[in-house]
């Protein structure tokens, strides 16, 4: 790998390009600017009716629009992130809310209008000048018309998510942006710890420290487990009314359609994970003898159980030169771009209170920039995160030379994306020249850290979001059934490899994907993610560079086609085949075999 170092990263993110500042004369005017584009563009969708050369006259600017909400309400996003606390963010916020809302019912009428034409004229539309390169959406937009209640009960079901479903959601990311929990340190000194901080020390080295911040972390999830129980009762029982509304006849419908993927995919995928569940299994039993102890904690699953060589935390600049050097090598154009980002200040990383949990990529088509959410504390955990979104900004920026409605690619293609960059990441890694016996050890758990994660942790989610939403479809679930419904999937993923005593019953609200309000489901799409990757790695390891172009074509594919079609253009693969995915299980094999070998 090359030998470049870089030096004073910055690890605060620049949002000046977007607007001078919040508040700033732009963009008091670009927010007060939108209501009456809204208004505007609602009369003439309305008016279009099923008249195609309206409709096509509509489209672009219909598009355009988004692109301009989607601006302003990432630019809010990742205010709020940064800082939880700031009140005046929030407000903004719940105004931007409302303007999703009439958005919303703008895209509804836009849907029931492409519905209502017969395929003729449908075929018609596709043919115009203004629709070009938006099939693969307008087609999805009429399959959602189709699906749709009645216009004003369309309306009156985004005016009522303001201040139902999405303040949910608003509720627990600003409840958890507070939280902070008493710990003991195993030194014995007491300390306020965020919450936000919590996951990164479930991931030390030591497991005093994690077992510690485990059962101290608790307290807060505990403390206010009525009021998040209420929080995903409500968001999932506003879902379910909807569905039943809609004609949607299974609550995996909708998130399958959002990803793009069919239930036969799925069903398959999952098929193949319990085929070789022991594949994942065996190295938690590996970790749990490196640890010495019969099996494992939930508060021991995200932590090495083999210890970096020099012990040292990696600094933010050690982290950024290390990711750098393996996209250059591996992947030229993104080391270029990673390189970019950095110099750009596209990234916030930097620890400090009132942050909110966790780690996203956001961006901006109308000034066609990618923005990277995280919080650095010095772990190689942390490292992939960056990798990892780097991966998600990377393939938005490929995204750029389509439009706007061919560029709104699917959480499961997204996830292909990101975990490839962290396969190029931990693959550089393994292959530096310099790598020691111990370094290459450490690498490995490292490795099967993130099987283990995607191949039983994410499946295990998604368990039990579907034994939630089964009980949830007769009523509200209870605090204390959801705690059982955690560790019942908790112990049907991971078996024996955890202690009796080593569930987490409280997981369900500690996870922020849960109460996510804008999708459901946010769990298998990281294992479809995680698997096709896999696939997609092993075609880049058989023909080097050359493939670079494929994979770019895969990823500018994302926004016009399902999942099937793209994996079938790019690997000639079919996705409904349960032998497809345990061929991509089964790659973990060598890896895993090197890992037993510690023991």
């Amino acid at each position: 790998m090359s030998t470049t170092a870089l030096n004073d990263c910055p690890d605060v993110w620049s949002l000046e390009s977007w607007f001078s500042a919040y508040g700033a004369a732009d963009y008091a005017a670009f927010k007060e600017a939108l209501p009456g584009a809204m208004e505007a563009l609602s009369a003439r969708v309305k008016a279009a009716g099923t008249d195609v050369v309206a409709l096509a006259t509509v489209i672009p600017d219909f598009e355009s629009h988004n692109e301009r909400l989607g601006h302003l309400s990432a630019y809010l996003g990742c205010l709020s992130a940064a800082d939880a606390n700031d009140e005046a963010v929030k407000a903004d916020e719940a105004w931007m809310a409302t303007m999703i809302a009439e958005h919303e019912k703008l895209g509804a009428a836009l849907r029931s209008a492409l519905a209502a034409l017969n395929e003729a004229d449908f075929t018609r539309l596709l043919g115009c000048p203004e629709t070009q390169g938006a099939a693969h959406t307008l087609h999805r937009f009429r399959i959602e018309g189709q699906r749709q209640m009645p216009g004003d009960l369309e309306a009156l079901a985004s005016d009522l998510n303001v201040d139902g479903l999405h303040a949910w959601g608003r509720l627990y990311d600003t409840l958890t942006g507070k939280m902070a929990f008493e710990m003991t340190f195993p030194d014995g000194h007491n300390e306020t710890v965020e919450m936000s901080r919590r996951r990164a020390l479930m991931s030390e080295p030591d497991r005093r420290l994690r077992e510690a911040a485990f059962h101290a972390g608790q307290k807060p999830w505990l403390d206010h487990a009525d009021t998040l129980a209420a929080g995903l009762n409500g968001i999932a029982g506003t879902r379910l009314s909807l569905y039943a509304k809609r004609g949607i006849g299974h609550f995996l419908d909708t998130p399958l359609f959002d990803g793009a993927m069919s239930r036969a995919s799925l069903d398959a995928m999952m098929e193949a994970i319990q085929t070789h569940i022991e594949l994942p299994r065996r190295a938690l039993r590996v970790a749990a003898k490196l640890q010495g102890t019969s099996a494992l904690h939930f508060f021991d699953l995200e932590a090495p159980q083999v210890a970096a060589p020099d012990q040292k935390a990696l600094t933010w600049d050690d982290a950024c030169s290390t990711v750098e050097r393996a996209f250059a090598a591996a992947y030229p154009a993104l080391g270029d771009y990673f390189r970019k980002i950095l110099a750009d200040r596209w990234i916030e990383a930097a620890p400090r209170s009132g942050k909110r949990p966790g780690a996203f990529c956001t961006g901006s088509r109308l000034n066609r920039e990618e923005r990277i959410y995280m919080t650095y504390h010095g772990t190689v955990h942390d490292m992939v995160t960056l990798a990892h979104e780097t991966g998600h900004a990377w393939h938005s920026s490929v995204l750029r030379r389509a439009r706007t409605l061919a560029s709104d690619y699917p959480m499961t293609l997204a996830e292909t994306a990101s975990n490839f960059a962290e396969m190029i990441l931990l693959s550089g890694l393994m292959r530096d020249p310099a790598l020691t016996p111990e370094m290459k050890a450490y690498l490995l758990d490292q490795e099967m850290l993130r099987a283990h994660a995607y191949l039983i942790n994410i499946p295990m989610r998604f368990e039990f979001e579907k034994a939630f939403y089964t009980e949830r479809a007769a009523g509200e679930v209870s605090v204390s059934r959801l705690g059982e419904l955690m560790s019942s999937a908790q112990h049907k993923l991971y078996g024996d490899t955890l202690l009796a005593d080593g569930t987490d019953p409280m997981f369900w609200a500690s996870k922020m994907h849960f109460f996510i309000t804008g999708v459901s489901f946010y769990n298998f799409p990281y294992v479809f993610g995680y698997l096709l990757s896999q696939a997609l790695f092993a075609r880049f390891q058989e023909e080097g560079a050359a493939f670079l172009p494929r994979y770019e074509a895969f990823l500018a594919l994302t926004g016009s086609a399902n999942c099937e079609e793209v994996a079938r253009q790019t690997l000639g693969a079919d996705l409904t085949d349960p032998a497809f995915w345990s061929t991509a299980l089964r790659a973990m094999e060598p890896t895993l075999a090197q890992y037993e070998g510690l023991v």
